[in-house]
């Protein structure tokens, strides 16, 4: 096998990247954020048509957005007008992605000490999405609503870029697909064009090392089960 110079640095910035649920209260320079955003802009997209759209949230702006979503999440009434624009899961769940995603939740539970009949507990973990799990960086990302399947097939790429190129320079990320719940409230907010469709949130910043839920590393199905070699 051929070794190339910088494949042991990219290599460990894909497999280092995790979804981190608590932040150290620590900034991050607008000039890492700025150097990260441009290196992901190199995604590849359909005819070069660049669908993303990117709202950097930090200090004020990113509390007030967090305080205005947890006002309506905490009300059941409320909560209950704000339905996904989008259907990000499956409207019915089958084997083996079920299985995958109850494992996680509960690997994440049990970390924590939550047990099966805690919902309070399990709400109150939920809810941590919309304060970013207190990273000082909350991304919010919008695409155009005439872009169809192909344009969020590009985004895709985009926000992996941003994953790993935020893992070069020691910054972990979460991406979150909980905010396209509130929607209308971050539109309100960030004051978004009525032609911008809320694709998902994203928290960065520097990991809490100290935090139990940071150990958590999802497992992923070896090649045989989702490869075939055709020779």
């Amino acid at each position: 096998m051929i070794s190339h110079p910088q494949q042991e640095a990219v290599d460990a910035a894909i497999t280092s990247r995790r979804s981190i649920r608590a932040f150290l209260d620590k900034p991050v320079a607008r000039e890492d954020l700025e150097q990260i955003l441009e290196v992901a802009a190199r995604a590849p997209s359909g005819t070069n048509t660049q669908p993303w759209k990117v709202y950097v949230l930090t200090g004020q702006a990113r509390q007030a957005l967090s305080d205005a979503i947890l006002a309506v999440h905490t009300d059941p009434e409320r909560s209950r007008e704000h339905t996904e624009e989008y259907a990000y899961y499956p409207r019915e769940w089958v084997s083996p992605f079920i299985d995958r995603r109850r494992k996680v939740g509960w690997d994440l539970y049990s970390l924590l000490g939550l047990t099966r009949d805690n919902k309070a507990g399990m709400a109150a973990q939920h809810a941590r999405n919309f304060n970013f799990f207190d990273a000082p960086v909350g991304l919010i990302f919008t695409i155009d609503r005439i872009m169809e399947q192909g344009s969020w097939l590009d985004y895709g790429m985009f926000l992996q870029n941003i994953m790993v190129a935020a893992r070069g320079r020691g910054l972990d990320t979460c991406p979150q697909a909980a905010f396209t719940q509130y929607h209308r409230i971050i539109a309100a907010q960030l004051g978004l064009p009525a032609n911008e469709t809320v694709v998902c949130g994203m928290a960065l910043g520097w990991a809490d090392p100290g935090k139990i839920e940071n150990s958590l590393i999802t497992e992923r199905e070896p090649l045989a089960g989702f490869v075939r070699f055709i020779e």
